[in-house]
């Protein structure tokens, strides 16, 4: 009977995924928020079934009360959770809120399978997360002071970067957290965001030659402390994410392809540099080389992958555990070996619609900086989705990028969800400046009276 359902809710949790992936493009069609809300309604519904599936499955394997407790402490929070935010921000983008929270109900799903403590560990961390997300996006409306702090942002994220590089533990080749007893943190994860807010701060005041100098000169700091702490991933992101907001702000080519130039150089000192980078191009070139040692982590993940097939071998009938680090670093094999390829693509689609409606709400700003900082954050989410997404399926070397908001990683979660707060924040200010010039448009003109006298 166990292996009835599991096989039927193969197939459900396919059609879901399907369903939601097709409404997640079909709702970015008009830019209508109540005709939005209307179908990020059913979105939502689709979330709930994804995750009652899903949680079934892991009850009816394991048969423990543990796990349905925890399954309905979930539901209870996503329900006031997502309630809370349209009471509070009634003209807020219900597209980013159903895609919170479907990305991180499938990352607690997930997890649950590999390690409950982990996701446990994960989802209250979460909750505190979601609750600080409540109050980003009035700050982010209301504070008109965030264009004129250029400088505090970048002392506060190089001074970060530095306290990682001169105390932080070593991991797997790399100085990624601060410990503080059992507690860890990434600064690199929150550091993104100072990061981009002063690359905006600094070209909402010009992009003449003098200032791209001294802004590229503060970024390459960054990316140089992050490179000496051999967090190659992080440095990676925080290049490429400047790089675009470059781009967008001075619309000059040759910036864009000098900074690529220069990118490529970077890599090829690294590599030299730094063996655990070569072991990476190495295993990233032939893992069976040395499938016992250094390639086993790849070479697991392409037989997970290849495992899976497009259907899955079915949720909790896989062997995802056998993948090293795969709650965090491969987590994207996991799900593919368990849910199947066409499940993972729509994972990829559901990603990339996310990174569309902030591009939008970036787009759909006036002020250059709100414009730069919606660009660089949306930016910053895509090119982490790709570095994972990537590195598991061996289109690019293994960087230990985490997949948002469903990787192990709760200053990675963190980040994440303050990085939607922001986007949603700039959304909230420009529905309302929309609503305005709409009442004002649409509201009866006053007679004067001196009229009557002409009359």
């Amino acid at each position: 009977m166990v292996n009835l359902v599991t096989d039927v809710s193969k197939y459900l949790m396919l059609i879901i995924m399907v369903l939601y992936t097709i409404l997640n493009f079909y709702v970015l069609r008009k830019q209508d928020v109540r005709w939005q809300n209307r179908v990020c309604r059913k979105q939502i519904f689709l979330v709930f079934l994804l995750q009652f599936l899903g949680y079934l499955i892991i009850y009816l394997r394991t048969m423990e009360l543990r796990m349905l407790v925890f399954y309905g402490i979930q539901v209870v929070f996503f329900l006031v959770y997502f309630i809370l935010f349209k009471t509070i921000y009634p003209q807020s983008s219900r597209v980013l809120l159903s895609n919170l929270v479907f990305l991180f109900s499938i990352g607690l799903m997930v997890l649950t399978r590999l390690n409950v403590d982990l996701a446990e560990k994960q989802f209250v961390i979460g909750m505190a997360a979601a609750a600080i997300t409540l109050f980003i996006p009035v700050i982010i409306s209301k504070l008109k002071a965030l264009s004129r702090w250029a400088w505090l942002y970048a002392i506060v994220g190089v001074a970060l970067l530095l306290l990682v590089w001169a105390v932080g533990d070593t991991e797997y080749g790399a100085q990624l957290r601060i410990r503080i007893g059992s507690f860890a943190l990434q600064p690199s994860e929150f550091v993104k965001l100072s990061f981009v807010f002063f690359t905006a701060s600094m070209f909402q005041k010009g992009t003449s030659f003098p200032r791209v100098v001294v802004t590229t000169i503060v970024a390459a700091a960054h990316v140089l402390i992050l490179v000496a702490s051999t967090d190659l991933g992080s440095g990676l992101v925080y290049f490429m994410s400047y790089l675009f907001m470059l781009f967008v702000a001075t619309r000059q080519p040759l910036y864009f392809l000098g900074g690529l130039g220069a990118g490529s150089g970077a890599a090829v000192l690294a590599y030299h540099m730094f063996s655990h980078v070569r072991v990476r191009v190495a295993m990233w070139q032939n893992p069976f080389s040395d499938y016992e040692n250094r390639g086993y982590q790849m070479a697991q993940s392409l037989f997970a992958l290849s495992s899976g097939g497009w259907f899955g071998l079915g949720f909790y009938q896989g062997v995802p555990n056998s993948i090293p680090l795969a709650e965090n670093d491969f987590i994207f094999s996991a799900i593919c070996e368990e849910l199947g390829i066409i499940f993972g693509i729509c994972l990829v689609l559901i990603y990339l619609g996310f990174v569309l409606q902030m591009l939008w709400v970036s787009t759909w700003m006036d002020e250059i900086f709100y414009k730069i900082v919606g660009f660089g954050l949306a930016v910053t989410v895509g090119v982490q989705v790709f570095l994972h997404i990537g590195g598991v399926t061996k289109m690019i070397p293994s960087t230990g990028i985490t997949l948002p908001l469903i990787s192990y990683g709760g200053s990675s979660v963190v980040s994440t969800m303050l990085i939607i707060g922001v986007i949603q924040g700039l959304h909230l200010m420009k529905q309302k400046e929309v609503e305005a010039i709409e009442q004002a448009a649409t509201a009866p003109e006053e007679e004067d009276p001196e009229d009557y006298f002409e009359d």
